[in-house]
C-alpha cells in the first residue's frame, strides 16, 4: 500500500495534489483539538475584527475566532464524511459481495431493493429526515442517516466485479476445498476490490460533504456545530457578502472548494490506477 502511494505521488500530479491537500486538512483537524475556545459558544472574542496578528483570519459577527472555527469545522466535516462513507461502504460491500456470489433468486431480490434505493428522491427524503431529527441531529446521527442512503450505486459496482471473480479458477478451487460463502467472499474476493472500495470512499465523502453544506444552507443541520456548511450559513445570515466581510465568507468557501477538489483529484487518480494499462505505463516509466 505504501509503495503504491509513493509511486502515485511521484508519477501522478493529480494524486500528489489531492494527497497533499487531504493531509493538510487532516493535520488541521488534529490541530483544532488544541482550540482555546468553545466553538459552540458565542461572544468568546470581540466581534467583527479584521485579520490581525492575534486573530489571523479575524472574528465574525457572533464573536468567534474565524481561524479556529475553520479548523474545527474542517474536522467535523471530515468526520461526517468518514462516518457516512464507512457505513455506506460496509452496506455496499456486504450487498455487492453476497449478491454477486450467490446469484439466482437471492441476487434478483437484492438488486430490486438496491435499484429501489437508487431511484429514490434522495434529497427530499434527507430534508424530511433532517427536519424530523433536527433536535437531536449531531454529526454522528447525520453521518448515519446519510450513510444509510449512499450505498446503492456502489453495491452494484462491487457486484459486477464479483460476477467476474466468481468465474475465476481460484474461486472454484476454494469451493472444492470446502470453504463457505462468507469465507470465500471475505478471503478470496474482498482483497481484489479493496482499491475500488477506496476510490468509492473518496467519491462518497465528496457527496456527503456537499450534502451537508446543502442541508446547512436550508437550516436543517445542527447550526451550533461548526462545519463548513454552518460557517457559510452564519456568514450569509449576517450579510457577510454585502458588508464585505470577505475573510468570513471566503474562508469556508475556500476550504470547501479545496477539499472537494483535492478529493476529486485523488479519486480520478486512483480510478485510472485501477486500469491495468495505466499501471503498465507507470511501470515502464519507472
Amino acid at each position: 500500500m505504501f509503495r503504491v502511494i509513493r509511486d502515485l505521488y511521484r508519477n501522478d500530479g493529480r494524486f500528489a495534489f489531492g494527497f497533499t491537500v487531504l493531509v493538510f486538512f487532516v493535520v488541521i483537524s488534529f490541530v483544532s483539538l488544541l482550540s482555546p475556545y468553545d466553538m459552540r459558544a458565542w461572544n468568546a472574542v470581540p466581534r467583527d475584527l479584521r485579520p490581525s496578528s492575534k486573530y489571523p483570519l479575524g472574528t465574525n459577527s457572533i464573536g468567534q475566532d474565524i481561524m479556529w472555527q475553520a479548523m474545527v469545522a474542517t474536522k467535523n466535516s471530515l468526520l461526517l464524511g468518514v462516518i457516512a462513507a464507512t457505513i455506506s461502504r460496509v452496506i455496499a460491500i456486504v450487498v455487492g459481495l453476497l449478491s454477486g456470489y450467490k446469484g439466482g433468486l437471492f441476487d434478483r431480490i437484492v438488486m430490486v431493493l438496491t435499484d429501489s434505493f437508487i431511484i429514490l428522491p434522495m434529497f427530499p427524503i434527507l430534508i424530511l429526515i433532517a427536519t424530523i431529527l433536527r433536535s437531536s441531529l449531531n454529526m454522528v446521527v447525520l453521518g448515519v442517516v446519510i450513510g444509510l442512503f449512499g450505498w446503492a450505486w456502489d453495491a452494484r459496482l462491487f457486484r459486477s466485479q464479483i460476477l467476474s471473480l466468481k468465474e475465476r479458477e481460484f474461486t472454484r478451487t476454494a469451493v472444492f476445498s470446502g470453504l463457505g460463502t462468507f469465507k470465500i467472499v471475505l478471503t478470496e474476493h474482498l482483497p481484489y476490490i479493496i482499491p475500488l472500495v477506496m476510490s468509492t470512499v473518496i467519491n462518497n465523502m465528496i457527496w456527503v460533504i456537499g450534502m451537508e453544506v446543502t442541508l446547512s444552507q436550508l437550516g436543517l443541520s445542527n447550526l451550533n456545530t461548526p462545519t463548513i456548511g454552518t460557517m457559510i450559513y452564519w456568514a450569509l445570515q449576517y450579510q457577510a457578502i454585502f458588508l464585505e466581510r470577505w475573510n468570513w465568507i471566503l474562508t469556508p468557501v475556500t476550504i470547501c472548494v479545496a477539499l472537494i477538489l483535492g478529493l476529486y483529484m485523488l479519486s480520478t487518480s486512483i480510478s485510472e490506477y485501477l486500469d491495468p494499462r495505466t499501471r503498465l505505463q507507470m511501470i515502464r516509466k519507472g
